[in-house]
């Protein structure tokens, strides 16, 4: 009987996870990986141990809760930071499945003797003929989350088991209620787990380590002062509402410039462009792109968004530029650009650079 290892967030998918597998005839443990508590000692929307553990407990499987706040202030929260500091819209979901969850997962199989670790998300783990393994889009596509999951190394994918990637949540919610689990009917966490107020500006402010960027100067493409916006730290690119700012015509962050602490606003057209660069690219099918070597895709440069026809072309120092058929809004810097081959796999993907 193989063992598995199911990470518990206490969410029904999850929860569906464990039991699916239970089904199949797995020795299943479930583990929690207790990442963060608040300021009110409440831990995050990832790791609601209470929930996790009715829910092992009502599947009668052993369950554990492993800490890992201070790897997770380090490999996560502490880079999120940096990264608004310096006007960037970072991923921290990316980068904690990648440096923590699924480390921290397999370091729980070694100990229990698990042959895998399993995963409530929505996606397809593809072992191709040419011996890599990527991940594959969701059989539905409101659900996919291969977007988060494209940083994952080779040896992770392979240890990992993803039952979720041919359903819909509808059909894991009535799973979940055929089997009697306690949270069959628990709404989904949005958003950054560990921002439970929803306040990145005001969790930045709290837990950086370095000084806050001040007040500076709104300004136009050509540099002319517009007005003043209250700290770079409470803007992104494309942002519209919550300027404090009004004109006329609708008007767009297009660019920060933490150098010289300004925010440039701009007409919705000026942040379009056609033309994308991505640094620290993982590949998952493919070892790589050599330099001038061109591969057609399909990208997203953003979670929500649907992923459109270009190619990319590998360049110098590990960079990737991807050429969009038609341009693309408000790529921005901090966030990931995932490529996808025909079939919908990942190709690979990174993060998004000022160029």
């Amino acid at each position: 009987m193989a063992k598995a290892i199911v990470g518990m967030s206490g969410g029904v998918d999850s929860a569906v996870t464990a039991y699916l597998l239970k089904e199949a005839g797995y020795d299943v443990i479930g583990v929690t990986l207790k990442i963060w508590m608040n300021e009110e000692n409440k831990p995050s929307k990832c790791c609601e141990i209470d929930d996790a553990r009715a829910v092992a407990a009502h599947l009668d499987i052993p369950y554990y809760a492993v800490s890992c706040v201070s790897e997770f202030n380090t490999c996560v929260i502490d880079p999120f930071v940096e990264a608004y500091l310096k006007g960037l819209t970072p991923n921290p979901c990316i980068e904690c499945n990648r440096f923590l969850k699924w480390e921290r997962m397999l370091d729980a199989a070694k100990v229990y003797g698990a042959d895998y670790v399993a995963t409530g998300h929505y996606a397809n783990i593809i072992k191709l003929d040419n011996g890599r393994y990527t991940v594959k889009k969701a059989l539905y596509a409101a659900k996919d989350q291969t977007y988060m999951l494209y940083k994952l190394s080779q040896n992770q994918l392979a240890s990992t088991l993803m039952p979720l990637g041919t359903l819909s949540k509808d059909s894991v919610r009535a799973i979940a209620e055929r089997a009697g689990l306690p949270v069959a009917s628990k709404p989904d966490s949005q958003d950054i787990c560990f921002v439970t107020d929803d306040s990145y500006a005001d969790f930045i402010e709290d837990h950086a380590k370095s000084p806050i960027p001040p007040e500076g100067n709104f300004v136009d493409e050509q540099g002319n002062v517009l007005g003043r916006h209250k700290g770079i730290i409470h803007y992104t690119i494309g942002q519209r509402k919550g300027l404090g700012i009004a004109f006329g015509t609708p008007i767009y962050v297009k660019e920060i410039r933490p150098e010289t602490n300004e925010v440039v606003l701009s007409d919705e057209e000026a942040i379009f462009n056609d033309t994308v660069y991505v640094r620290d690219v993982n590949y998952l099918s493919i070892e790589g792109l050599k330099e001038g070597e061109k591969l057609n895709c399909n990208a997203k440069i953003r979670y929500r968004h649907n992923a459109e026809p270009a190619y990319i072309e590998g360049m110098k120092d590990g960079l990737v530029k991807i050429v969009f058929e038609k341009p693309v809004r408000a790529a921005t810097p901090g966030q990931s650009a995932v490529f996808y081959d025909s079939d919908e796999c990942v190709i690979g993907g990174g993060i998004i650079v000022k160029m």
